[in-house]
């Protein structure tokens, strides 16, 4: 941690946790071990974010295309998450970490959406951690959902048209009132964004890495963050720019 700059540390983190199948087919083991050592991976991730000073991490933990994966193994990944949430719920609280849930939660089983809901009120009054899980999410239908929404408030008077800026359609997504990623993380070795936050991440710094999720942890978490400290984030403006900006500071 030594390494790190902590007055530049990523605010917002996001990660495209991925590899898990390979990585249990590495071992000659079941899928749904590897999908019970991400979930391992994910504690150990959130809980040096906690320790590193981020202050939102926002996991793509299922997304929709997820759905047309087999139903036996959904049914037992839905299963895995629950008792993982239940399970880990009193450590959440005792680290003053607040959850919030992005996508479209009823399409999640009963028992799992009530499990999330319980989770996101009595974790609202913390202030540490804001833990993003985004389930039963995509970026396309994210934006057609706020689309729809904000055609809806035109419809009605609540808005005009040429009231609509970034900044306006923003409040319409999942994330509204969160600042987008500074950093997005993807494992695995895979080079694609798949459908993740499309809208947020138009200005966000990208780090692949090939290792696969379950071995992820806060060692090569540290190696992104001093990735993300290494660059340059100009956000369209000239070096000159920059540069005139950091001297009147």
């Amino acid at each position: 941690m030594e390494r790190l700059d902590p007055a530049k540390i990523p605010r917002h983190i996001a990660i495209i946790m991925d590899g898990n199948g390979r990585w249990a087919q590495k071992k000659r083991l079941s899928r749904i071990e590897g999908h019970k050592a991400g979930l391992d991976a994910a504690r150990g991730v959130v809980e040096a974010c906690d320790e590193l000073g981020v202050k939102i991490l926002t996991l793509y933990a299922f997304s929709k295309e997820n759905w047309r994966r087999p139903r036996k193994e959904v049914s037992e990944l839905m299963g895995l998450l629950h008792a993982k949430l239940k399970k880990e719920r009193e450590e959440l609280l005792k680290r003053n970490i607040r959850v919030n849930i992005i996508g479209d939660l009823d399409d999640l089983p009963g028992p799992i959406r009530s499990t999330l809901k319980k989770l996101v009120e009595v974790s609202r009054a913390k202030n540490g951690l804001l833990v993003n899980l985004a389930l039963s999410y995509g970026g396309r239908s994210e934006i057609v959902a706020g689309v729809k929404k904000i055609v809806a408030d035109v419809a009605a008077g609540q808005i005009t048209a040429t009231d609509i800026t970034p900044e306006i359609f923003s409040r319409y997504l999942f994330t509204r009132d969160i600042p987008d990623p500074d950093l997005l993380i993807r494992t695995s070795g895979e080079l694609r964004i798949s459908n993740f936050l499309l809208w947020q991440i138009a200005y966000t710094e990208l780090y692949f890495t090939a290792t696969l999720w379950p071995d992820f942890g806060k060692e090569e978490l540290i190696q992104a963050c001093l990735s993300f400290q290494n660059r340059e984030r100009r956000f369209g403006r000239t070096v000159a720019q920059m540069q005139e900006g950091d001297a009147a500071q």
